[in-house]
């Protein structure tokens, strides 16, 4: 398994993913009714898209692997006076939530992990997600030009990992609002049904 950067210590400043709002594509899809029911995020960061689906009705819990951005969105929830859950957890082990959710969103947690960990990732959230439920990944794209930032995804490898059990909706071209470039990052926004 590869090894990643100590997620804590890179809340310790401002990544730039943190743009301190929801992704726009996000805002779509909760405004057109999508994050409904019980729904997780997963690596929910300082907690914008909880807080988005929370404010749209949904039961909504966000889990993330590092302690500060979990107290940063615990305090963001409070000051904006929103109900939602914040639970310190590892997104390759959702099965210990113990519980089933009706929507999963994924912002740029997907392409964080190698071709060993991507199974592992996709049969926690099978654990997760109840049959027919519906999984929102966003993730960075092979269209994104340069060599910096994530390990860029194909479509292809999108529909090679959702194969058993899964139904991809549609995968669409989309853009990463970022920090660090005013024109964003190229992504992929895929709809991915549990059958």
């Amino acid at each position: 398994m590869a090894q990643h950067p100590s997620w804590n210590s890179v809340y310790e400043g401002s990544p730039p993913w943190d743009i301190g709002r929801p992704q726009p594509d996000f805002v779509r899809l909760a405004d057109a009714g999508k994050f409904h029911g019980h729904m997780l995020d997963v690596g929910c960061g300082t907690g914008e898209h909880v807080m988005l689906a929370a404010s749209h009705g949904a039961e909504a819990m966000g889990v993330d692997v590092a302690e500060l951005a979990i107290e940063r969105a615990r305090a963001k929830a409070q000051q904006r006076g929103i109900s939602a859950m914040f639970e310190l957890g590892d997104v390759l082990h959702l099965d210990r939530l113990r519980r089933q959710f009706d929507v999963i969103t994924d912002s740029g947690v997907f392409h964080v992990f190698d071709d060993e960990e991507r199974p592992v990732y996709v049969n926690s959230l099978r654990s997760a997600l109840r049959p027919g439920g519906m999984y929102y990944l966003m993730c960075f794209s092979d269209r994104q030009p340069g060599d910096w930032g994530p390990r860029r995804v194909s479509q292809a490898e999108l529909r090679a990992a959702f194969v058993d059990g899964w139904s991809i909706r549609s995968i669409d071209p989309a853009v990463f609002a970022v920090t660090i470039d005013d024109n964003g990052a190229q992504a992929w926004l895929a709809t991915i049904e549990r059958l």
